[in-house]
């Protein structure tokens, strides 16, 4: 018998959700978890210009979405490799950022690049930039506008992360 959902309230729920008619098994929908970092390098940042959309052509940290059976720390390694085909060692959590309109909860770590870079498939090119010159108006997304800043913070000597998202922003903007 093939499933039937329908929308309800499920017993002891608050939400209402897909529900199969047959058996009852309820379909949840959860947030996605991305997994990134900022690299640095000497007195530099590791960025990779996105080949993909969205916003292709745009500049970004090493990030993705966390897979099955994988730990954050597992998963922000892995993007580093496959999209700047860069080693990492990280260090620490530096920040953990919501964008409720993608339903994305953000886990962003600081590293050191431990090796070589190159770019990998989904990056149209991949760089290392002081802080002073980093191309802010072309950075892809505003959560990695906030990595960078609060990044700098840290490594200026500033305490208080891991942080979240700045006051009122819920990286609905680019």
């Amino acid at each position: 018998m093939e499933p039937r959902f329908h929308r309800t309230v499920p017993d002891d729920d608050t939400h209402e959700r897909d529900v199969c008619s047959h058996c009852g098994f309820v379909a949840y929908q959860n947030p996605k978890i991305v997994v990134g970092s900022v690299v640095r390098s000497g007195d530099g940042i590791l960025l990779c210009k996105r080949a993909i959309e969205p916003r292709k052509g745009f500049w970004t940290l090493p990030a993705g979405y966390l897979e099955q059976n994988e730990t954050p720390e597992q998963g922000a390694r892995r993007e580093a490799y496959e999209e700047a085909c860069a080693r990492i060692i990280l260090s620490d959590l530096l920040a953990v950022y919501s964008v409720p309109r993608l339903s994305q909860v953000q886990l962003i770590y600081r590293s050191v690049l431990d090796g070589s870079y190159a770019a990998g498939p989904e990056s149209e090119a991949v760089d290392i930039y002081r802080f002073e010159t980093i191309p802010w108006d072309d950075i892809a997304f505003p959560s990695v506008h906030w990595a960078l800043r609060h990044d700098e913070w840290v490594h200026g000597g500033g305490a208080g992360h891991p942080f979240r998202n700045p006051d009122g922003q819920t990286g609905d903007a680019p």
